[in-house]
């Protein structure tokens, strides 16, 4: 996804037309978002991704191979613009998004075939839903018969998915929103985030991860039923955009790169990480590099 950023004193209300004092475009998309995260960690990166054959789609393969992310299997869609979001950022560094998926929606089950050797030998296969849920399972299960580890962000949320996802699905990490939208339960308290986890434990998830924005995020599955709650550090909110994805990318990072922490210890320094990226504007732009960050967040 390409992103339009605009930044406004407030979200607009339905109807209203708002000046904003500053517009800038970025690098955004969830998986290129979580990829570029974890590459700029240190893990060895690659994208399964279609891109149109415009302008946006020939910067995005240069912005990946900037960030050291594999390209052979980003591919390049005729008549059809490459994924765009717009999206507004308020003063407090809330954030409103619009996506227009376009050439992710093209991405099929094919192309995940033709790239079944990058997957075969990856530690770890992320996915998101961006592209057809058809895609993203088909992604899910090719990883599973190869023995190899998944993440589903289940994002943007959906209130449908086949509980087969879930049973394919090694973490499922959502925020609040995404949480309620699957299971009909309010998640933005601790105990309704539990009681979400839970459901979606019940669907067929071996562990769920919600993310709970400035108050960190929370871990549920069998050897934890009643939920971990690992806490974020508090600072003042500058920009919001590509927070949940820059955990996803770090957890991604640690899960390959350190599997001796404990998943909580992992998700702490994933809020770390995250935390991070909300003290500056922009997505990608925001995402730190490893040099940049304490030490102590990879020993």
């Amino acid at each position: 996804m390409i992103d339009l950023v605009s930044y406004t004193p407030r979200l607009p209300n339905p109807g209203e037309t708002l000046h904003g004092h500053k517009f800038a475009i970025g690098f955004g998309g969830k998986g290129a978002n979580q990829c570029v995260a974890a590459a700029r960690l240190g893990a060895n990166t690659a994208m399964v991704a279609r891109v149109g054959e415009d302008s946006f789609g020939k910067d995005y393969i240069a912005n990946f191979k900037k960030n050291d992310v594999k390209t052979d299997f980003v591919l390049t869609t005729s008549g059809v613009a490459t994924g765009a979001a717009s999206i507004c950022v308020e003063q407090s560094g809330q954030n409103s998004i619009i996506i227009v998926a376009g050439a992710n929606l093209k991405l099929t089950s094919d192309d995940v075939d033709a790239a079944v050797s990058l997957i075969g030998s990856a530690k770890l296969v992320v996915c998101q839903l961006e592209t057809e849920v058809g895609t993203t399972l088909h992604a899910l299960k090719v990883a599973r018969k190869a023995g190899v580890r998944t993440i589903l962000n289940a994002a943007p949320g959906m209130s449908n998915l086949p509980n087969e996802i879930f049973k394919h699905t090694d973490i499922l990490c959502v925020n609040e929103t995404e949480a309620e939208l699957m299971t009909g339960i309010p998640a933005n308290t601790t105990d309704g985030a539990r009681r979400a986890a839970a459901d979606l434990i019940r669907r067929g998830s071996a562990t769920v991860i919600l993310t709970l924005g400035k108050e960190g995020a929370l871990l549920v599955n069998k050897e934890a039923p009643q939920g971990i709650v690992v806490s974020a550090r508090q600072v003042e909110c500058v920009d919001s955009t590509g927070a949940g994805d820059a955990f996803v990318g770090a957890l991604a990072y640690y899960l390959c790169k350190q599997p001796g922490l404990s998943l909580e210890e992992m998700m702490r320094r994933s809020c770390e990480i995250a935390t991070c990226t909300v003290l500056k504007e922009g997505t990608q732009t925001s995402f730190p590099q490893r040099a940049d960050l304490p030490p102590s967040l990879f020993h």
